[in-house]
């Protein structure tokens, strides 16, 4: 476990961002979240919460909260607690508090836990729900789900936090993740006639890419993709005889509706597969007195069926995530607190008036 030393004291922080800057000093990378969900079970515990470990893989667990009988809760406040690499310590600059995790999302889950506190005091059936793997293969959320189903809990409401700049998310969009392949010729480089070049015919066919007209939605807008990785050839000296790139398509339709516009953009000069992984684009639960937004990025909301009606919002802003400077401003920070204990009840009230 890995900690800081210059780090301002924990009393002059609020309790908020002083569970922020603890939950920050650990390094929970995905894959290794070992310690950072030991620290927050140990801390739950603490405050008196009955909390229960759900596998999801070797050594890597999700930890849930409530305060009686998990089946009892009725709305639960979620997010998750990995991170992307690499480990930055958290530090206070002005108004800011910065670091790896500070929006995305170990702030979010210091707010949720301290609207659990004051929900539960009011007598709310409240969850808190903390969960590894998200910013990978949604492991974390899927174990989760699963456990549900299996406990076969009425959760009626799932609030979940991702940095949307305190807004409540109208929708997310979906992501698909393609490699596009182009199979060449090798031939000594002095003489490229006697060969054919894969990269040269891979970096024309993503050229292209940009004419291509790709699915939109009224809501969600357009479908979007990037280029994230290019590889290819074997030396300099010699033509390539392979090139390939993955991309990833940030849906706002069905993946059913892309793909045929990508068959027909890369027929016979390439082969395009996907590895299967997909996450579906969303339209999420809103309720009056919040700013909306629509969110670009996925979530781990659509492997959380089984929680219920999925809710989205969260202080900072998705610009900043996996960025070095990531941050949150700390006022903003605190005023989710009040932001998550009133969206779970005007939540419940909407569910509840919605079934009589």
């Amino acid at each position: 476990m890995r900690f800081i030393t210059s780090f301002p004291r924990m009393t002059e922080l609020s309790a908020t961002t002083a569970l922020t800057a603890r939950l920050m000093e650990i390094d929970s990378t995905s894959g290794a979240e070992g310690d950072v969900i030991d620290f927050m079970q140990r801390y739950l515990d603490e405050q008196g919460w009955c909390t229960t470990r759900i596998p999801v893989s070797e050594g890597r667990d999700d930890v849930f909260a409530s305060a009686g009988e998990p089946r009892d809760v009725r709305v639960t406040l979620s997010t998750h607690l990995d991170t992307v690499p690499p480990y930055i310590a958290p530090r206070v600059a002005g108004d800011r508090l910065l670091g790896r995790g500070a929006c995305d999302a170990k702030g979010i889950a210091a707010a949720m836990v301290m609207a659990g506190e004051r929900l539960r005091a009011s007598g709310v059936p409240v969850g808190l729900l903390f969960v590894v793997g998200e910013e990978t293969a949604h492991d974390g959320a899927h174990a989760a789900n699963a456990w549900m189903e299996a406990m076969g809990s009425t959760n009626r409401v799932i609030i979940n936090g991702e940095p949307t700049e305190s807004t409540l998310a109208l929708g997310t969009k979906g992501a698909k993740r393609y490699t596009v392949r182009v199979q060449g010729e090798a031939a000594h480089s002095a003489y490229p006639q006697l060969g054919r070049s894969a990269t040269l015919e891979l970096a024309r066919l993503l050229v292209d890419l940009e004419r291509v007209t790709l699915p939109t939605d009224a809501l969600l807008g357009d479908t979007t993709i990037n280029i994230g990785f290019l590889s290819g050839g074997v030396a300099d000296n010699v033509v390539a005889p392979w090139a390939e790139a993955r991309i990833m398509a940030r849906l706002v339709t069905s993946q059913e509706e892309l793909q045929p516009v990508l068959a027909k953009w890369v027929k016979g000069r390439a082969s395009i597969n996907s590895d299967g992984i997909m996450v579906p684009p969303v339209k999420l639960g809103v309720v009056e007195g919040f700013a909306t937004s629509v969110a670009a990025f996925a979530t781990d909301i659509p492997a959380l069926g089984a929680w219920g009606t999925p809710y989205l919002y969260g202080p900072g802003s998705i610009h900043v995530a996996h960025r070095d400077d990531e941050f949150v401003v700390i006022a903003e920070l605190e005023s989710a607190v009040d932001a998550y204990e009133k969206l779970a009840i005007l939540a419940l009230e909407q569910d509840k008036s919605k079934r009589h």
